[in-house]
């Protein structure tokens, strides 16, 4: 995971970056422009043709401006050729930098926390008072009393209260409110028979149903979705937007601690390893942003693929794939986050030939990984159900939460496409357009078009959460008193499967 801190806006940007070219899908290739054609917005750099675009001092490449941002995966690959399976690249600023390219190097980084340290107090930038107050590298790098920013007895303590918790939940229970909350956003547009899928679905499904197992009372659910996408977004409210987060978490910590219940904030105030309110409230926030910048990605690209690629379409109504299978295939080719700026070096070492001196800092490049040669040779060949991609992590600061963001991923889609299944996208697949930046890229919009339908009457509303244990057996209802009228009635028309509708079978 990557913790990310709300600051005002900088002319660098602080999101994450977009493939060159899309790994190829079985039996069919999914492409996606360069910049100039995707309407990208990457950071100001100097005027093209000047030798700065690619190159620092001592020939170093960047990895942050137009050319870099343009064409990340062009990048990665001619950083593997120079380098191998580790490069030393400029952040924004110059800042000097390891990125790892192999995918066994980055599994080498994650798993052990011995010579790679997650907290940033150790990067020799930071001591040598290289960061200017106004980076754009602090909102992911500045020190927090977090999770993903500590290592040892402290990270097992709180790591331990945070997967105990989000243990408690049952899968099921997760899946219902995941389809209720997918039903009340598709009513608030069906009745027009045109969307965004990104704005008003992918971006605001998963705020929805962490605030829901949070606790967080559900008036709040909307505002505090549109709140953390300003957040981090860098706009010029992002504080004013953070502190109306905290707010709320505040808030509902407080209430919670007095009032006890079974949700997220419930089983983490009661856990033995004794989380203060302030710990719990900053870790909710965290866990609010990671679900609108991973989850959320990861919703839209898979939407992206099933509308803009015949053959996973196909593949996926077939029955050679599945949707969980669908969502890994994105995430080896279009991982939410394409680096994780979030690991030092506590001692010189030699990682990938490269020799890494105390206090540098490795960064984990997860696209890159996700297309290492040594493992994937063939990008069209399929990754279906294959999990060792590098997409959520490994080793002890493997994402917690994995299993709720695929369960709202995979039961979203899957829902939306059986509530709309002729749904198509409104403009051709070249006229989309992605943000990119040198750590992650993001899908604009994804505008479609559908059959205009009445909304479905206001879903009844929900007890309290518990779903730590599964519900009592219910009496089957009594018998159905016969039919005594002699009038046959029509078999009812089969319901043909959502993937038969949308390919028009």
């Amino acid at each position: 995971m990557i913790a990310v801190r709300a600051t005002l806006p900088s002319r660098h940007g602080t999101g994450l970056p977009c493939p060159f070219r899309t790994p190829a899908y079985p039996g069919g290739t999914v492409t996606t422009p360069h910049s100039e054609s995707l309407g990208t917005r990457p950071a100001a750099v100097p005027p093209q043709g000047c030798p700065a675009h690619d190159l620092g001092q001592a020939g170093v490449r960047r990895v942050y401006g137009r050319e870099a941002e343009g064409s990340p995966y062009e990048l990665y690959e001619r950083l593997r050729r120079e380098n191998g399976p580790v490069a030393r690249v400029l952040l924004p600023g110059d800042v000097p930098a390891w990125l790892v390219l192999g995918h066994r190097e980055n599994l080498e980084v994650m798993r052990t926390p011995s010579l790679f340290t997650a907290d940033s107090r150790n990067w020799n930038a930071f001591r040598d008072g290289r960061i200017a107050a106004d980076s754009p590298l602090l909102p992911v790098t500045a020190w927090q009393p977090l999770l993903v920013f500590v290592d040892g007895e402290e990270h097992a303590r709180l790591r331990g209260a945070i997967t105990d918790a989000l243990g408690r939940f049952n899968r099921h229970g997760i899946r219902r409110h995941v389809v209720r909350y997918t039903n009340q956003l598709i009513d608030s547009f069906v009745a027009r028979g045109e969307a965004d899928l990104v704005t008003e679905f992918a971006d605001r499904l998963p705020i929805l149903v962490m605030a829901r197992l949070c606790g967080i009372p559900e008036e709040h659910g909307i505002p505090l979705g549109d709140a953390v996408r300003d957040m981090v977004s860098g706009s010029a409210t992002a504080l004013q937007s953070n502190e109306y987060v905290m707010s709320v978490m505040r808030e509902t910590v407080a209430n919670r601690r007095s009032s006890p219940d079974q949700d997220l904030i419930g089983w983490l105030l009661a856990h033995e390893a004794e989380l203060s309110d302030d710990e719990v409230a900053e870790h909710l926030r965290h866990a609010l942003t990671v679900s609108h910048v991973t989850t959320s990605n990861l919703v839209a690209n898979t939407l992206r693929m099933v509308l803009t690629a015949p053959r996973f379409r196909g593949n996926l109504s077939g029955g050679q794939m599945t949707l969980p299978d669908a969502l890994d295939q994105v995430l080896w080719d279009q991982p939410p986050l394409a680096v994780v700026p979030t690991r030092w070096a506590l001692g010189d070492t030699v990682l990938g030939g490269q020799e890494i001196r105390a206090g540098d800092m490795v960064m984990l490049g997860i696209a890159a990984g996700n297309v290492d040669p040594e493992i994937r040779p063939d990008l069209k060949t399929s990754m279906y159900g294959n999990r060792s991609h590098l997409s959520f992590g490994s080793g002890p600061h493997e994402c917690p939460g994995i299993d709720i963001g695929r369960a709202i991923a995979d039961t979203g889609i899957d829902a939306l496409l059986a509530r709309l299944p002729e749904v198509t996208l409104a403009v051709s697949d070249a006229e989309l357009t992605t943000t990119t930046t040198w750590m992650s890229s993001r899908l604009d919009a994804l505008p479609v078009t559908f059959p205009k339908d009445r909304p479905k009457d206001e879903a009844p509303v929900l007890p309290p959460l518990d779903i730590s244990t599964p519900p009592a057996a219910q009496p089957l209802p009594a018998a159905a008193a016969p039919d005594t009228d002699p009038t046959p009635h029509p078999a009812p028309a089969p319901r043909r499967p959502w993937w038969r509708r949308l390919l028009g079978r």
